[in-house]
């Protein structure tokens, strides 16, 4: 393949979790069954908002869409990784390297701007509840979402043509499970400090925004929480932010440390990636079903649908 003249790759080779095959085998087995529940998990609650009238709000139309992210999410590295342990090489083409990379960053980025519409949403219902409807109408919530999309877009394909423009020909065995941007810059048989440069400062333009927009947001809803009277209130309103926080955290913590250091090999870099595109995408309907009241009725609803009468009965004693 002749890429910029000067790249003779054709595919890259990964380094996977392990060199030993028993120790390669648990993963395929934790990581198969971390996938199917994340599956199970996110369209559970994609399906229980769609068929409750009772959670289609703005809220639950965000948390249906980061749903339906973390799904993707998953599976844009995921299933790649379960079947290269299962084959003799570990391979992946040069086109279907830059497209898991664009994938990658398109649905983290959409994703990242969402937690930050989602704490949007829970300022003005905690801040402004008498306004929210107005504020936060349907066809507002549709074009924040569309926003999200739109941005996303750009963050991925600024971070893949940057790549995509590096050279490469040798090595091309990359230390990780999935193809991402400072990994493939370590191949790359040029001088990578001024792209290394933009995908840092691109990451970190985002990042420093959604943090200074979550910190705005949190900081007035925790004064406007203390000024609750009601501790049912108080509680319910923590409750709701709590479960996002929780998101956050997760989210943000991994992939802000990976992104915004300066490029070079971080022996932790593998687990780290390993929490936020499988057990992320998992945690999140997990932490939204146990912190909120509104999603739980919503799941037993739609179990209640679907199972016979003394199965439902036995749902609603539980």
């Amino acid at each position: 393949m002749d890429h910029g003249n000067q790249s003779f790759v054709v595919e890259f080779f990964f380094s996977g979790l392990s060199n030993s095959y028993q120790v390669e085998i648990t993963f395929f087995v934790l990581f198969l069954v971390l996938y199917l529940l994340t599956l199970f998990g996110n369209f559970l609650i994609i399906s229980a908002i769609h068929t409750d009238p009772h959670v289609h709000s703005p809220m639950y139309f965000f948390l249906g869409n980061l749903s339906f992210l973390d799904i993707c999410y998953s599976t844009v590295t995921i299933p790649k990784m379960l079947v290269n342990i299962l084959s003799d090489k570990k391979t992946i083409s040069f086109k279907q390297c830059m497209s898991q990379l664009f994938f990658l960053h398109l649905f983290g980025g959409i994703e990242c701007f969402l937690l930050i519409v989602m704490a949007y949403d829970r300022y003005v219902a905690i801040c402004n509840p008498l306004r929210y409807h107005v504020v936060m109408s349907y066809k507002c919530s549709y074009w924040l979402v569309a926003s999200t999309w739109l941005a996303g877009f750009l963050h991925s394909f600024t971070q893949a043509f940057l790549t995509y423009q590096l050279p490469f020909c040798g090595p091309n065995n990359i230390d990780h499970f999935f193809c991402d941007v400072h990994q493939l810059a370590a191949l790359a048989c040029s001088d990578t400090f001024v792209i290394d440069m933009f995908i840092i400062a691109n990451s970190g333009m985002i990042s420093v925004s959604c943090l200074v927009v979550l910190l705005f947001s949190y900081a007035g809803i925790i004064i406007t929480i203390f000024k609750i009277r009601s501790s049912e209130g108080r509680q319910k309103a923590f409750s709701t932010c709590g479960s996002h926080l929780l998101v956050v955290a997760f989210f943000f913590g991994p992939s802000a440390f990976i992104y915004l250091r300066p490029p070079g090999d971080f022996a932790g870099d593998k687990l780290l990636s390993v929490l936020y595109t499988a057990l992320t995408p998992l945690l999140n309907p997990i932490i939204y079903t146990l912190r909120n009241q509104e999603v739980k009725a919503a799941i037993k609803k739609l179990f209640r649908n679907k199972l016979s009468p003394q199965q439902s009965k036995f749902i609603n004693t539980n």
